[in-house]
């Protein structure tokens, strides 16, 4: 039930549209891998993972089993990588579910086969190279050989693909598409794979990359940022941004030059003013950081954030703005009129980056589908 004017409008033909464009990009037979973790970046798992099924996609990137199982239970048939560390205590719901696993040292092999064997079944593994992120992976030749021999006397481990992750994609590339890092990064991942089959799917770039760097793009390429519209370098490609972020004003007040406003008194009124009160807050998932600093769309023009962003409101100056009034909608991301502010802006206001901008909207914010 929508009792107050405060939703995310998710426009499903934009992520159609940007996926379509980095299928197009990509080399001949690259594929495209969706990442969905973290509720498809904020835009929906389930309704994001359904268009790209429909535009081609055959395999979806999430970060945890319990996403890969949640996609499984809502009809989802494609291939599922999940990304993070397969762990014991996921193990056996992975394979019931036929998620592919991320996998990088030989004990979790031996728990994989072991329980895929008492389960009937056949457990599906990426294997995951750290070749300069420090997150997880293995690192050495040696560590390399160790897991290759483990995957060999596994009977029911069975690894289809192989992949890093690079740390400094989006910083300015040099020749050939990546910086010193990202190409020495690709040198040690292509050190390291010469140690497994060579028939492993390998996958390596991300947004970054994948729109930089062919040499990097190997048989697949891991779409995140740029399916919802924020590709992480400059590029002429037409994507679209998908997510809408509208509110709405609940109050207006005359207030006297020299009045503060919200808490700890952070701003004083230097004249008089017209404020307008926002049904948002940090509860829903604006940036506190924001306070003094950000700006949201009302009657088609910017608005002052003034004052402490509260946890349920948050207050604009609109002084000089005709149509802030009652009722009226408040756009915190998208377009309205001429003026857009993206959650790139929003993210610059807050002192963050567009990812956290666009998954920190809380579950309290209906989502709406289109």
């Amino acid at each position: 039930m929508l009792l107050r004017q405060n939703r995310i409008q998710i426009d499903l033909g934009a992520i159609r549209n940007n996926y379509r464009i980095l299928a197009g990009a990509m080399p001949p037979g690259v594929r495209v891998m969706p990442i969905v973790k973290a509720n498809a970046y904020g835009h929906g798992m389930v309704e994001v993972a359904r268009a790209v099924l429909s535009e081609g996609a055959g395999f979806l990137g999430v970060a945890l089993a319990e996403e890969g199982i949640r996609l499984r239970e809502s009809g989802i048939h494609a291939d599922i990588l999940v990304l993070g560390a397969a762990t014991k205590g996921a193990a056996a719901e992975a394979i019931r579910h036929d998620l592919t696993q991320t996998v990088f040292d030989p004990h979790m092999v031996r728990i994989l086969d072991n329980t895929a064997k008492i389960a009937g079944k056949t457990a599906k593994v990426h294997i995951k190279l750290d070749t300069g992120m420090g997150r997880i992976g293995l690192c050495t030749e040696e560590e390399a050989d160790a897991l290759a021999e483990a995957l060999q006397t596994a009977e029911h481990v069975t690894a289809t693909g192989i992949y890093t992750h690079f740390a400094d994609a989006d910083n300015p590339p040099e020749e050939g598409g990546m910086n010193a890092y990202s190409r020495q990064q690709l040198e040690r991942f292509m050190a390291l794979r010469a140690r497994f089959d060579p028939s492993l799917m390998a996958h390596a770039a991300n947004s970054a990359l994948s729109l930089l760097a062919p040499d990097a793009c190997f048989q697949m390429v891991r779409e995140g940022i740029s399916l919802y519209g924020y590709p992480p370098v400059q590029t002429d490609l037409p994507f679209r941004h998908a997510l809408r972020w509208e509110s709405e004003v609940v109050h207006v007040k005359d207030v006297a030059q020299g009045s503060s406003i919200g808490y700890g008194r952070t701003f004083t009124a230097p004249g008089d003013m017209r404020v307008a009160t926002v049904a948002v807050g940090y509860g829903d998932g604006y940036h506190r950081a924001g306070s003094n600093r950000a700006q949201m769309l009302v009657g088609g023009k910017r608005a002052n954030v003034v004052g402490r962003v509260c946890m349920d409101q948050t207050m604009i100056d609109v002084t000089e703005i005709d149509g802030g009034e009652v009722g009226s909608p408040v756009v915190l991301i998208g377009r309205q009129g001429a003026e857009e502010i993206s959650a790139d802006e929003l993210a610059a206001w807050a002192g963050t980056i567009s990812y956290e901008v666009l998954l920190a909207v809380t579950t309290r914010v209906p989502r709406e589908y289109r």
